[in-house]
This record gives structure tokens, C-alpha cells and sequence, in this order.
């Protein structure tokens, strides 16, 4: 049996490709949009991909099971478990639902000598499978690992609360998280030696305190998971202790839930920005749209100078987050600022999670081409927690916090508003108007991305480029000391 993990660093996500090495025949799980690459690793490991299969409705990326169908003619292999209002519709209303093999718990399929065994294990979704996979072309006749998808991930379980809290289906928080206390009973069932192979790991927002290990085994899990012992607790701790601290969800999350249900925009080729001059980049400066997106990873470089009206994601592991927590309409056209070298990168981060619309680039180098010559520039003023105390007293400024609520309530600066920046398009109507905002997160970096949009909206802001788990600490010594 062939295996490979195929991790996405920048969404923590793992795609699976499992081939029958015997028959040359491969099974994809979970692909992502841009497909070329799982199709080059099979072609390189001398297997054809002849199925597809997924373990449930994705949120956090749009799925590249329909560009597989539609590309490779590879026969799909979905879920049809799970409440009749979420089941995938795009197979049906494409005509397309011939070529779908509709996948019920207890069900096997083969790809060449390798059997799969379907698993319906909801509680992250309503519909959500997991497989147990077992290489009977090895001579063996029992599984070797399971493929948990977002149902169990190395230290935690998948969150329950996404159908609610992302995808606004009123009311589903609490009876999702109470299947996913049964699916971990059906868990706990199974053989210890068993590999665990997740849908994620460290850095998704899929669940909480991800394992950064790519894979497990049942019976760790079931010793040092956190989230499974406090199923040993009874259900209703189980419950309370699933539905806690959850971060808020980015707000693209929602849009990947309907599209994933309803039909992800085919892809066929990734789109192939222009490169701009530095000429190009002055007509940029006075229009709503293209949207400049600026990736530098210097912070302070970007809040000492950027162009009108830019956003700031910059070109790391938080990129997709930033961009699918504060760009709302996917069919915004799009300019970044990045060096060519990574301009490949940053539009499969952007495919992925639907911003299809990549017009342009301008390098760095060109971005102070067109500062030196003039071009229209726009500053963020940076403090410090110092200087956070000295104004924030007075009338006219406000504290915002852009860490999630969680992070807030366990310490945060006195009087200081909180609005994650994950959903700060959402938030941003009820922070007061009238006011000078200074927006910080835990490091600051955060606080960057919150701080531009807020500008970009019309909002006076300063950025505070500095940590604040010491600022936090200073103010209790103080106070210990003043009462001592």
C-alpha cells in the first residue's frame, strides 16, 4: 500500500492519497482546489487517482472533490448520512449524482486491494465520515488506521459548534456537540494499535490546542486527549467542555460551507496575475478597487508607509486567515504586494479559500519605486503599552483588543473593548465611531491586520506593536506593590 500525507501548512490541513501499488490504482481524501499537485505526487509515485472521497462538508477550505470528477473522471465517494437539510447538493444539481457513490456507516468500497470501511461519526457536521483502511493486497485482514477527518485530532476532537457559530444554522451548537459525545463512545470501541490519521493539526481553527504531531494512534488518544477524557466525565461535561473556549471563526468559513454544499467554482487553471510598475501603482491609490493586499512581513514597515486604503495579511502561516477574515466579498479584484518568488504561493492561498480574482503583483522593490517617486502614501502611528496607558483615559480613545474572547477574558487591559479580528467585518459597526482606537492583540501581530482594516473603513486608529502579557503583568506588580 502506498500512503502519503499531504499537509497544507499554511491552513494545517491534511490531504491523504492511498494507492494500490498492485493494480496502480489511488484513492485521494480530502483534496483542497487546486489539484495539480496531489495529480503530479501520483503521477510521480506511479498510481492513477480513480477516487475520490471526503470526510465531510469542509469550512475552512473549498474542496477540490468536484474539480476531480470534473477533470480526471474520478468517481466520487461522499457522504449521504446525516440531517436531510446538510447533504451535499452540487452532485444532483450538476448532473453529476451518477457519478457519486452515496457512502451510509457500516458500508465498505475497494480502490484496487485497498478496502475502505465508513464510519458515520457526526458531530463537527451532521454528516461527517470517518475510514478505516486495511491492505488487503499486504495480506491483511483487519485495519491498520483510521482517517478521522475532523472527528479526532492529535489532542483534541474536532469543534461542534461551526454549523452555529459560522454557518448561522440556529440552535445546531448543543445537539452537535451531543452526537459528538456518542461518536466518541463508538471510538473509545475501537483497537488500540489503530493509526490515527487527522484532517488537521496545529494552527485550524477546526478545533482547540491541536497536536502539532501529524499522526497518533486510538489508544494515545484515548489516554491523553483532553477533550476524550472529558467524555469519560459524562455527557454533559463532555458537552460544556467542547462548547468552551472556542475561537471565533473566521468569516469566510460560512461561504466555504455553502460552496462545499452547494457546488465549488470549478477552477480548471490558477489565475496568472500581472506584474506592475511602480506607473501601474499610482492609479491604485484613489480607487476602492483593485483591493491592495500587502504582505510584507516587516509590521512596522507597513505601518510607517503603504498605499491608501491597503490591507496588511502578511506572507506567513496566518495569510489565509487574514485575508478570509477581512476581505467579505470573494469577488473583489485583488492586487498584493510580494516578490515574485512567492506570488505562486499566495495565489494557491487564495484559491483555496475562493479569492479567484488575482488581477496583479508589484515587488517590494517596485512598492518603494513608486514611494520615491511620489506616489500617495498613508501611515498607521505605532505605540507602545506605555503609551497606551498615558492615553487611555482620555474621552476620545478607546482600547480594542482583537484577541478572541477567551484570550480576552483571562486578562485584558481595564476598560478595553474586545472584537476578534477573525470577525472583525462583523464587529466593526458597534465599535464607537468617534473615537481614536488603539488596537492591539497578544504580540501585535494581529492587531497589524485588525489596524488596516479599521483605517481602510474610515476609522482613526493606532497600532500597538507590543506584547501584552507584560504590560498585564507590570499593572499586577504594580498594584500588589501599591497595596503591599
Amino acid at each position: 500500500m502506498l500512503f502519503r500525507q499531504i499537509f497544507d501548512e499554511t491552513l494545517a490541513q491534511y490531504a491523504y492519497l492511498i494507492g494500490c501499488q498492485q493494480t496502480g490504482e489511488a484513492l485521494l481524501v480530502d483534496p483542497e482546489r487546486d489539484i495539480d499537485r496531489y495529480l503530479d505526487l501520483a503521477d510521480a509515485e506511479g498510481v492513477e487517482i480513480v477516487a475520490v472521497t471526503e470526510t465531510h462538508i469542509h469550512a475552512d477550505f473549498l474542496s477540490g472533490a468536484r474539480e476531480c470528477t470534473e477533470r480526471i473522471g474520478a468517481t466520487l465517494y461522499l457522504s449521504d448520512e446525516g440531517d436531510v437539510d446538510w447533504k451535499y447538493e452540487w452532485p444532483t444539481d450538476s448532473g453529476k449524482g451518477d457519478d457519486v457513490e452515496w457512502l451510509h456507516d457500516g458500508e465498505v468500497f475497494r480502490v484496487g486491494n485497498i478496502e475502505i470501511e465508513v464510519l458515520h461519526t457526526p458531530g463537527h457536521t451532521p454528516e461527517h465520515l470517518s475510514f478505516l483502511v486495511t491492505d488487503t493486497g499486504g495480506g491483511a485482514d483487519a485495519p491498520m488506521g483510521i482517517l478521522t477527518g475532523d472527528f479526532v485530532f492529535v489532542g483534541s476532537l474536532g469543534r461542534p459548534d461551526l454549523l452555529e457559530s459560522a454557518a448561522d444554522v440556529e440552535g445546531a451548537m448543543e445537539p452537535s456537540a451531543r452526537a459528538l459525545y456518542r461518536s466518541v463512545q463508538r471510538f473509545l470501541e475501537l483497537p488500540d494499535h489503530l493509526q490515527v490519521w487527522p484532517g488537521h493539526g496545529a494552527g485550524s481553527a477546526c478545533g482547540k490546542a491541536l497536536g502539532a504531531v501529524p499522526h497518533s494512534t486510538v489508544g494515545y488518544e484515548t489516554q491523553f486527549n483532553p477533550m476524550i477524557d472529558a467524555a469519560r466525565q459524562g455527557e454533559d461535561a463532555f458537552v460544556d467542555a467542547i462548547l468552551d473556549d472556542q475561537p471565533e471563526p473566521q468569516m469566510y468559513f460560512a461561504r466555504m460551507k455553502r460552496d462545499n454544499k452547494s457546488g465549488p467554482p470549478l477552477l480548471k487553471t490558477l489565475p496568472t496575475p500581472e506584474t506592475l510598475t511602480a506607473s501601474d501603482l499610482v492609479n491604485l491609490a484613489d480607487a476602492d478597487t483593485p483591493l491592495v493586499i500587502d504582505t510584507r512581513r516587516d509590521r512596522s514597515a507597513f505601518m510607517a508607509r503603504h498605499i491608501p486604503g491597503s490591507l496588511y495579511a502578511p506572507m506567513n502561516n496566518t495569510f489565509n486567515t487574514v485575508v478570509g477574515s477581512l476581505v467579505t466579498d470573494a469577488t473583489t479584484p485583488i492586487v498584493l504586494i510580494v516578490d515574485e518568488a512567492e506570488v505562486e504561493e499566495a495565489v494557491r492561498d487564495l484559491v483555496r479559500i475562493g479569492y479567484d480574482d488575482v488581477v496583479g503583483f508589484a515587488e517590494t522593490e517596485t512598492l518603494q519605486d513608486y514611494f520615491e517617486a511620489g506616489g500617495a502614501a498613508a501611515a498607521i502611528d505605532e505605540i507602545t503599552f506605555d503609551e497606551v496607558d498615558a492615553l487611555r483615559h482620555r474621552d476620545d480613545t478607546a482600547v480594542l483588543d482583537v484577541r478572541y474572547r477567551s484570550e480576552y477574558e483571562d486578562g485584558h487591559v481595564n476598560g478595553a473593548l474586545n472584537a476578534s479580528y477573525t470577525r472583525m467585518p462583523e464587529y466593526a459597526a458597534d465599535l464607537p465611531s468617534d473615537a481614536t482606537m488603539l488596537v492591539h492583540c497578544q504580540s501585535g501581530a494581529r492587531a497589524a491586520a485588525a489596524a488596516a482594516f479599521l483605517r481602510r473603513i474610515g476609522r482613526d486608529v493606532k497600532y500597538v506593536n507590543d506584547a501584552v502579557d507584560d504590560y498585564l503583568r507590570k499593572t499586577r506588580d504594580a498594584e500588589q506593590s501599591s497595596q503591599g
